[in-house]
């Protein structure tokens, strides 16, 4: 929600999941998430990636978690460390949620 919600406000961004939390850019995991009140986490995914928000995934996560990349969902891309790095490094700021 925060992430879509700086989309609106155009600012760029980028999410990296870890661990357990790669399991969410599943093809249609994230639509068995839902919390009352709020927007369905797969709608939010959506429309994160529709506005052309960057989705980074743990690949040694993904490796733990037997998922490959066939399974993910569209848009989402695979990195490592370094990539995360990059990613804080040249950001104008960093928001951990």
């Amino acid at each position: 929600m925060l992430a879509t919600a700086s989309q609106a406000l155009d600012v760029e961004v980028t999410m990296f999941l870890q661990s357990s939390a790669v399991i969410l850019a599943r093809q249609g995991e994230a639509g068995n998430v839902n919390a009352p009140g709020f927007q369905p986490l797969g709608e939010l995914l959506d429309n994160f990636l529709d506005a052309r928000g960057k989705l980074y995934l743990c690949s040694p996560c993904l490796k733990e978690g037997n998922i490959v990349k066939e399974e993910l969902v569209d848009g989402a891309e695979i990195g490592a460390a370094g990539t995360l790095v990059d990613a804080v490094m040249s950001a104008a700021k960093v928001v951990t949620y």
